[in-house]
This record gives structure tokens, sequence and C-alpha cells, in this order.
């Protein structure tokens, strides 16, 4: 099967017939159970923990606070090599003296059932000394603001500016300026199944596995070697089945490393799954911004000049091994980044507050770089008489001026937007819904169209990771074998949960070697069989994971010919794979089971000097660049009742170009689900907190997410212009449609 045929994924099949196997369905003898007393403050000081009556109860095993626990497990911090001057305070798996966020972990209790050991950790009894809360990052920067971090001076956690040309000279000489203030508020991934750990530790070998439902096992096992002083050889991490990660399962979270702790500990089985309401509480979350921001345009269009000042309401600490961040650098480095203008300041405030820690999570920070510029361009627009769709295609980047580096110090190959927006246009008659929606106006109906062109940054190399210092990594590996019986079993570090990376992975394989797609196996998501990667995030799986199944591929066609041709006394050159079996020309020789056959149990019988493993192993990691650029564009039609404010999406379009395709079908869905994230946040999902820092949304009956009713019609389309880095071309597809969802949505509805 080629690459780029639109073919189901791999496991789909046995997942629909209800055959997955989740971390929740597995179990093990002498299983214990994790439930855990988690703070009702946002900030309060733990004078005492008194455990004597849980540790009572009949069925439970344990009650673990951090003394108990001190000697077993380290504290982290999380720092980033890249940027030194970022806060990055002490962090234990369970809170020793102060919490600083409502649903810290402080106890962990251990039993028979979760039913129990959630029992138990009602009756353990804490005292607290509630301390005052900071939940906006404003009250936290000021001077007299309650200190989350003894040792800071205050609150800050990072600042730092991106400047290129002269702003306040493009600002002066603009014929017009476009100014905004946004407020992008807290959410997170909210995956279908929820975070969960099963651990077991070996005391006779010192050995700990690990079953969890995660994106990253290589990082796992490395993480929890190190925090839990073991040798990393020692740590086994598998991630089975995995119901949605989004970038919320790709972090080290202190809850799950307790887990680890307990059953090194009690040398039994341990089980944690966090329920709904921990999820809420104690997830990773994301956005939470605070954007000001202006554009400065000649009198006849052209952009001259961007500023932006982001306010990112981070949480009590930085996320662990990636730290916090990403969200507000990528903000500061894209801002108007699809544009010609060689003026540009931007600032970056990070401050550390009272809630939850925030991550990294689908499309970080794309969707706020790409609302903020698309509504300066509007708001120009306005200001000058002119079309906003002819605003956007006179500044656009084309051309000569790629291969560029951008004012935010970002490498752009190229970038096909005008392509894409010749095509979006195609597809959608704009003047006709401009008709409509007027007819409709006048009958007190409010319709909106709205505009969005993103960059996507995938695939983050070693340059961001590596320099950075964090045990991340940046390269992926293919290891292909041939078995006796034909069969390719391909195990690869990429990690599949629900986005069909596997069945990409086995597309470009079966194509590379050049047999049926059936004979082709792929292996993934576990740290003792799979050589070393990064798992699947960042939308990194096809581009990394993809070119080094296509090098390992590659290799091991090149043995197979090289034995065919010795047992054959022919040319490797004159020899091809076809379907499973080698070819010269239109004559059929021999399948590639029978060599497999003969190099497993008649090696003998291939000549000295033939390259003839029939295992093989390649490794890629795309280096000299911190990003694959994707772009794209998004329209989105939306209708609103005046009355009620209510926003109904429409109709939602979007063509994408990630270079070389692996499989339409795929890309299309994985489009679609990042559309209905991005509708989500724009209109539906957030997190809200008192000023006491309580959180106000803990379950889908006041944080809602987009159902069925709310989705629209989502049409997906594509440019492929193939990367010149790698062989396969490819670049990263998974967080597009979150990218640009929500710059289309707020112009609709302010459009309407």
């Amino acid at each position: 099967m080629s690459i780029g045929a639109e073919v189901p994924r791999d496991r789909a099949k046995r997942l629909l017939g209800g055959r997955g196997r989740f971390v929740d369905d597995i179990s093990m003898p002498r299983l214990l159970h994790l439930a855990f007393v988690r703070s009702p403050y946002a900030h309060a000081r733990i004078e005492a923990i008194d455990c004597l009556a849980a540790r009572a109860l009949k069925g439970v095993v344990a009650v673990l606070t951090a003394a108990e626990i001190s000697d077993a497990v380290a504290s982290w911090r999380a720092e980033h090599k890249l940027f030194p001057t970022m806060a990055a305070p002490e962090q234990f798996a369970l809170a020793t003296d102060v919490v600083r966020w409502q649903g810290e972990a402080v106890a962990a209790v251990v039993a028979e059932s979760r039913a129990v050991a959630e029992d138990g950790a009602e009756l353990v009894a804490v005292a607290w000394a509630e301390l005052p809360a900071v939940v906006d990052a404003k009250d936290a920067l000021a001077p007299d603001a309650p200190r989350l971090h003894d040792h800071m001076d205050g609150n800050l956690a990072y600042t730092a500016e991106i400047a290129a040309g002269d702003t306040k000279a493009a600002f002066e000489r603009a014929g017009h300026v476009a100014e905004e203030h946004f407020r992008f508020h807290r959410h997170t991934g909210v995956s279908l199944e929820p975070r969960g750990i099963i651990a077991e530790f070996e005391p006779s070998e010192d050995r700990l596995t690990v079953h969890q439902s995660h994106q990253t096992p290589h990082q796992q096992q490395d993480l929890y070697a190190r925090l839990l002083g073991l040798p990393e050889h020692k740590v086994r991490v598998i991630c089975p089945d995995v119901g949605g990660a989004f970038g919320l399962k790709h972090h080290l979270m202190a809850d799950e490393l307790v887990a680890c702790v307990a059953a090194k500990l009690l040398a039994r089985p341990i089980k944690y799954i966090a329920d709904r309401l921990e999820s809420f509480l104690a997830d990773v979350h994301c956005r939470d911004h605070e954007v000001t921001a202006r554009m400065a345009f000649s009198a006849s269009g052209d952009i001259l000049a961007i500023e932006v000042d982001d306010l990112f309401n981070a949480g009590a600490y930085g996320q662990y091994p990636r730290t916090s961040i990403a969200e507000g650098n990528q903000i500061s480095r894209l801002t108007g980044a699809p544009y010609g203008h060689e003026h540009y300041r931007a600032n970056l405030t990070m401050a550390f507050l009272n809630k939850s820690i925030l991550g990294h999570i689908r499309s970080v920070g794309h969707p706020i770089a790409c609302a903020v510029a698309e509504r300066l361009i509007d708001l120009g627009a306005a200001k000058l008489g002119l079309d906003p769709i002819e605003l956007r295609r006179r500044n656009y980047l084309h051309g000569d001026d790629f291969p560029r580096t951008s004012v935010g110090g970002i490498e752009f190959e190229y970038l096909s937007l005008r392509d894409c927006l010749d095509k979006a246009l195609a597809m959608f008659d704009v003047p006709r819904f401009r008709e409509k929606q007027a007819a409709l106006r006048a009958k007190g109906v409010y319709q909106g169209l709205g505009i969005a062109t993103f960059v996507e940054l995938t695939a983050i190399g070693p340059e961001y990771y590596g320099e950075g210092g964090q045990h991340i990594s940046a390269q992926e590996t293919c290891q292909i074998r041939l078995e006796a019986s034909g069969l390719v079993r391909c195990y690869t570090g990429a990690t599949d949960q629900g986005q069909g990376i596997d069945t990409g992975v086995q597309q470009v394989v079966a194509a590379t070697l050049g047999v049926p797609l059936e004979a082709v196996e792929v292996v993934s998501g576990d740290s003792a069989l799979c050589p070393v990667g990064g798992g699947s995030w960042g939308s990194r799986g096809a581009a990394l994971a993809g070119e080094a199944a296509l090098r390992a591929a590659a290799t091991l066609r090149r043995n197979v010919l090289s034995i065919a041709a010795s047992l054959l006394q022919k040319d490797p050159a004159d020899l091809d794979i076809r379907a499973g079996w080698v070819m010269e020309a239109a004559t059929t020789h021999m399948s590639v089971a029978e060599i497999a056959r003969i190099g497993h149990f008649q090696p003998y019988s291939i000549p000295d000097g033939i390259a003839a493993d029939l295992t093989v192993v390649e490794r890629y990691a795309s280096k000299d660049r911190l990003f694959l650029a994707g772009n794209g564009i998004q329209l989105a039609t939306i209708e609103v009742d005046v009355d009620s404010g209510i926003v109904t999406p429409l109709r939602h379009l979007v063509v994408h170009d990630c270079g070389r395709i692996l499989n339409p079908m795929l890309v299309r869905e994985q489009i679609r689900g990042g559309v209905v994230q991005g509708i989500g946040s724009a209109l539906y999902e957030e997190l809200r907190y008192d000023n006491d820092g309580h959180l106000l949304t803990g379950s889908f009956a006041d944080y809602l997410v987009p159902m069925a009713g709310e989705m629209p019609d989502i049409d997906v389309a594509h440019i492929e212009t193939p990367t010149a880095t790698s062989q396969l071309g490819v670049k990263g597809a998974g967080e597009a449609g979150t990218a640009g969802a929500v710059g289309a949505i707020l112009n609709a509805v302010n459009d309407a």
C-alpha cells in the first residue's frame, strides 16, 4: 500500500470491538489502590497531618506523607538552559510544609480497593493555616502581593523581550494603528481516558515496571529512574492503548510518581486512576494569558510593525521536565508570523500564582498568537476600508521571501500561504455568503465569517530540548526485523494515542520495503522493547518517526535484495521488491518470506561479505533547526443569537500544508478533532476560579465541551509542500486544527 493511501487505523477494529487494553483494564495479583488527600485551599500551611484513623481502617495498607517518602524519592526543578533566568522552585512528590494550589496532594492512602482508599483519605485529618492567595498575574506581581515561594523576592517567574527593527519609529510614521486587549482563559486537555498508572516493583531485582496512560515511555523511564534512584535499565515503562492525550500526558505528574514510590516501598503493585474531579484539579492546564497588542499599517495597507505584551498567568510551579514557558515563548515568537514586516517587539511576563500548574497542551501558544494577529488584521482592514481577505494576501510572506528567519527568530523553509488562501476561496463562495449575511441581518439574524491564517511549529529539533538540558529525546529510532515467517515487525519510539501514527509508520515501511500493508506489524509504547525515542507530542510523530522508519526500511530492503541477488546470481540493481516478491522486470523470482526463511535457518547459504542482516536500526533527528513550520488557513461561519449570546458554529473550512501526507484520511480526522478542541476553547471550555483560588468548574456539569450538536461541518483540504530536510518530506499536522480555530471563531463572532 503506497504512502498517501487512505487506510483505516490499524488498531481501530480492535478498539471499536471493545477489545482495547487500557491501564484500568490491567490487573495483577496483590494489586493495591491509591487515593490522595488533596488541599482544599489554594494557599495554606500544613500545621499537622493525623493519619491514625486512616491507618486503622480495615483494608488500608499504608498512609504516606512527605515525611514517609522523603528518602525514597528526590525533588526536582523545572529548569531550562535556554531560559536561564527563569525561576524554578523546588518541587516535591507530596507537599511538605505549604500547599500552593487547590488540589495539591499532601498524603496518599494505599488500600485493598479504591473505595477503601478514598474512605481512608476522608479520615486523614490535616490542620491547615490558610494563607492569602493570588489568582491573577497583575495581583501576583504587585509589590505587596503574598509570595508563593519564600526564597523568591516576588512572584515573577520569567520576563523576556524579543525585538527586531525599530517599532517606535514605525508606529510614529504609520497611517493607521489597530490595537486590542485580549483575555484568553484557562482550560485543559479533557482526554476521554483520564490519567492512569500501575506501578510494580520487584525488590529481588530492584526493578520497576510501570503501565501508564502516557505519550512518552522513554522520558518516563528516565525520570522515574533518576527520581527514585534506580538504574535506568531497571525501569520499564509500558504505554498500552491510550484514550487520548493532547499533550496532557507527556509531563511528569507528582501523583503518578507517588504511585511508583508506594510500589517501591510496599513491594506490591499500585494502581492509580484519576477521577474526573481530580483531572480538573490536578491535570496540567493551558492558556491563561492576557495580551495587549497593536499593529501599524501604512496608508496603503502594508503591515509596518507589531508590538505584543503577554502577561502569562502560570501556575504555582513550572511543569517538569518541559517547563511551562513554551506557551508564552510561542506567543512572543509567532504573533504575526505569516506576514512580511521588519519591525517587531514582544514582551513576555510570566507570574507564579495559586493555581494548578500550566503545561503544554495541544497547539502550545499557537491559538493565541494566531488570534491576536488575525483580530488586528480585521481591525486594520476596517480602519483602512479594505477587504480583510485581500489585506492578508497583500501582506503574506511568499516567493522570494523564503527561506527566512522571522522577526520572532523562527526559521521558515517555505510557507504556502497564498496557495492555501486560493484553495480556501475556491471552496467557499465569500460573495454569496456576504449577500446572504446582509439579507439575514435585515431580518434580525446575525451570521459572521471569520478567517485566520496560522503558522504551525512542528517536530521540535534537538536544538530546543537537547541544548535546553532536559532529558527529552529529540530523535526517533526505528528497528525493523524481518521474521522467519516473512512478517516485518517494526519497533518505533513514537506512540499512538488515537492519531494513527502506527498506521502511518506501517504505510511507510510497507511502501519503502515493497511488501503488503498487512505484512507489517508496528510495536510501540514500550521502553524495553522499542528503541529510544521521544514519543508522540508536538506534531512530531510522522515527521521524525516516519523518517526513521523510511530509513530503516530502505536499509532492510537493500539487505533483502543483496541476499536475493547472491542466491539468484543477479545484480542487486536489476532487482526490485513488489507486493512481497523479488522481481526482475516482469519476472517473479522469489518471495520476501522465502528470503526470510533462508536468512534465519540457512544463513550458511549466503556468501560472506553480503549485507544479510534481517534486523536493522536507523535513527533520525532533524538537526540545525528548532522546528519544521507548517501553515494553513481557516474559515469559520457562525450565527449569534443577540438575545441569549449563544454562538452556533455553522461551517468550518481548513486548508493546511503539512508537507507530504502519509494518510489523508487520518490527517483530516486529526485536523477535525483539533478544530473541535479549538471551538471548545473559544466558546465553551473554561476552568474558573474564585478570588481565593477555589476551582468552580470541577465537573462536566459546568465545564462544557463541544458535543456532536455543537460541531459544524468541517471541510479539510491540503496543499503539499514537502520539506527538503528529510527524504520523506513530512511536517507535523496534529495541532493545526486547534491553532487556527480560535482566531477564526473570534473573527466570525465580531463579523456577525
